[in-house]
């Protein structure tokens, strides 16, 4: 499953935001009670180990000029959440590359 998010922040400052709230992913796992383990194989590419609900999942996020890429593999017997993974990561996505509020606060 992919899930493309456009972004006009340029890939240091994406990379920034990855990087410093990545320990923020396990809580946006539908069902909660996720551990997620993160790596940075390249300077665009973070990769993810994912433990939810029984299940083992790998994935990774691509940055590019322009959007940045959510990649996880569903196991077939897990299909049934894709919507709500999908979403959840869409949301969680959105936040990290909204552009920065006026009052320099993080977005909520």
């Amino acid at each position: 499953m992919e899930v493309a998010i456009p972004h006009d922040l340029g890939r240091e400052e994406v990379r920034r935001r990855l990087k410093s709230n990545s320990h923020t992913i396990a809580d946006a796992v539908p069902g909660g009670m996720a551990e997620v383990v993160t790596d940075w194989p390249s300077e665009d590419r973070m990769t993810m180990a994912i433990k939810a609900m029984g299940q083992d999942l790998n994935g990774h996020i691509d940055i590019a000029d322009n959007q940045v890429v959510f990649v996880v593999e569903l196991p077939a017997a897990l299909g049934f959440i894709k919507p709500m993974v999908e979403g959840a990561i869409r949301q969680q996505g959105e936040r990290l590359v909204a552009p920065p509020r006026e009052d320099n606060r993080p977005p909520e």
